[in-house]
């Protein structure tokens, strides 16, 4: 984050060198794992070093495409990019492409390994609903995520659950259709070196997805308080928040099931639950609740009442 004017998190970046450090641990210990239980050497190198690759270099590529945003110039959207100018000359950062997503789901998302290549993109949806001041609150937080480099971290670390559960079903399978055939040099039949497989893979799919949950909900908290101190108007991201979860409700629930699995890009979730439940220790949001009370303390502490 060197250089912008984003409010510095101390915590956040405690917790992601701690979680970076903790899924790092994982990560050695579930390679040396697969090799334990008979998984070929060359092909744990193949699988690890082609994920790796593509998901460092082609996951903002991924989720630009789902979404079926397009790059637009400030000639295709000049109030769109006029709000991010002026949020990157206040956040002293550089700027990052603009793309629309044209559908109705309100929402708005970052995405990029690093500042270069980093996008920021809003749905029309998003756009047709909120005012000027609440869009702007909405991107600055998206654009402090791009600061924070909690994207880039986040890619990452997705990395390690995206190869365990590929393992997981993929050693289901095998395991399936090997069915009773032995080894040929008497060590393990395939079936039951597919089956650890599966089991070490499964619990290091569980322990990477419950740890990255952990830290996406924190980065919310903390790009909501970067986002309402950058623009000193914290209660226009709560207007935005009430606003995009009360019409979520209206929009179709077919839509919503096809924008629900970048959930962890977006703004608010496609698809949540109110109040706390235990579904919510998987979200990668926390509660609207909890959101909105944090912006009313800061609310609060700057005295402005904005």
């Amino acid at each position: 984050m060197a250089g912008s004017k984003f409010t510095p998190d101390r915590g956040l970046t405690t917790r992601m060198v701690a979680t970076m450090s903790l899924l790092g641990i994982l990560y050695v210990a579930f390679v040396i794992a697969l090799y334990l239980v008979g998984m070929p050497l060359w092909l744990l190198i193949l699988v690890v070093l082609g994920f790796a690759a593509f998901q460092y270099f082609a996951s903002d590529k991924i989720a630009v495409f789902s979404m079926g945003a397009r790059e637009v110039s400030p000639a295709e959207a000049p109030e769109l990019h006029a709000v991010v100018d002026r949020l990157c000359a206040m956040a002293d950062m550089p700027k990052p492409k603009v793309a629309i997503a044209r559908t109705d789901v309100p929402n708005a998302f970052a995405t990029g390994h690093n500042e270069k290549n980093a996008v920021v993109c809003a749905t029309t949806g998003i756009m047709r609903r909120l005012d000027t001041a609440e869009l702007e609150a909405v991107l600055a937080h998206e654009l402090s995520h791009v600061a924070h480099r909690d994207v880039m971290v986040m890619t990452i670390a997705g990395f390690l659950g995206i190869i365990a559960g590929f393992l997981t079903q993929m050693g289901l399978r095998f395991a399936l259709f090997s069915g009773g055939a032995r080894s040929n040099n008497n060590g393990p039949a395939p079936a039951v070196v597919a089956l650890l497989v599966v089991l070490v893979s499964a619990i290091v799919w569980v322990l990477s997805f419950l740890l990255t949950r952990v830290l996406s909900r924190y980065r919310e908290l903390s790009a909501d308080r970067a986002a309402a101190y950058l623009t000193g108007r914290p209660s226009s991201l709560g207007s935005a928040l009430t606003k995009i979860n009360g019409d979520m409700a209206r929009i179709p629930t077919n839509d919503l099931r096809r924008a629900e699995p970048f959930n962890a890009f977006f703004f608010t979730p496609a698809v949540s639950k109110k109040g706390f439940s235990f579904s919510q220790l998987f979200s990668t949001h926390p509660p609207i609740e909890q959101r909105l009370s944090q912006l009313s303390d800061i609310s609060r502490q700057l005295g402005t009442g904005a």
